[in-house]
C-alpha cells in the first residue's frame, strides 16, 4: 500500500497557512500555494531545487515586512494540522500485514519539524510506520508527474498492479491509474478503517 501524507494521514488546512502568510506580510502567498500544487518557487522547494535558506529569502522578498525565519516557518508549518490517532492505529495494523510505503509531495521544514513534533505525541518516528517513505524534495520530482512514480518503483522493487496507491488528489490518482496502479482517491475527514 502506498499512502499520500498531507490530505491522507496528516491532516491538513491550506488555507490556514496562505493566512498566515497574508497576516506576516506575504501578501500574494496564494499565487503561489495551491491545495494540490504549487507555483513558482514553491514547486522549487518541493522538488528540492532550492534550500530552506533560498525558499525563506525568496518569502522575505516577497514580503511587506522585515521577517524572521522563525516567522516564516511558523505560517509554513501551520498549514500542517494533526494525525489522529486512528490513522496512527490503522498505519500499525496494515503494517503487520502489508508493505507500506508513503509518497508525498513535501519538503524539508515540514519534514523535519511538523512530522518529528507530531509523532513525537505518539511516541513514534516514519520508520516505524512505514517501510519507506519517498518524499518529493528529496526525489527531484513531484505528483501528478509519472516521473516520480517510477522512481518509487524502480527503488521499491514492486509492480504497479501489485500495488493500491491512496491519495486525495485527483490529478495524482489518475496519473497513477495510467501507470497500472490500483488506486483509492480519499475524500477530505474519510475513515480508512475499512483497509483493515
Amino acid at each position: 500500500m502506498i499512502f499520500d501524507l498531507g490530505g491522507v494521514i496528516y491532516n491538513i488546512d491550506i488555507q490556514k497557512g496562505i493566512d498566515n502568510f497574508k497576516k506576516i506580510g506575504f501578501i500574494n502567498a496564494d499565487n503561489y500555494i495551491g491545495k494540490f500544487t504549487h507555483s513558482g518557487f514553491f514547486i522549487q522547494w518541493e522538488k528540492g531545487e532550492i534550500t530552506p535558506e533560498t525558499f525563506r529569502n525568496e518569502i522575505k522578498k516577497l514580503s511587506n515586512n522585515p521577517l524572521t525565519d522563525k516567522q516564516i516557518d511558523d505560517a509554513w508549518c501551520s498549514i500542517m494540522l494533526d494525525i489522529p490517532r486512528e490513522r496512527i492505529d490503522l498505519l500499525l495494523a496494515l503494517r503487520k500485514k502489508y508493505k507500506l510505503l508513503l509518497l508525498s509531495n513535501t519538503n524539508y521544514i515540514h519534514i523535519n519539524r511538523s512530522l518529528p513534533e507530531e509523532l513525537a505525541k505518539f511516541g513514534l518516528t516514519m520508520d516505524e510506520l512505514f517501510d519507506k517513505c519517498y518524499y518529493s524534495y528529496l526525489l527531484g520530482a513531484i505528483k501528478p508527474h509519472a516521473d516520480i512514480f517510477e522512481k518509487l518503483l524502480q527503488d521499491a522493487q514492486v509492480k504497479p498492479e501489485e500495488c493500491l496507491f491512496l491519495d486525495d488528489g485527483e490529478k495524482n490518482i489518475l496519473t497513477a491509474k495510467s501507470l497500472g496502479f490500483n488506486t483509492y482517491h480519499v475524500t477530505p475527514g474519510e475513515s480508512l478503517d475499512f483497509l483493515k
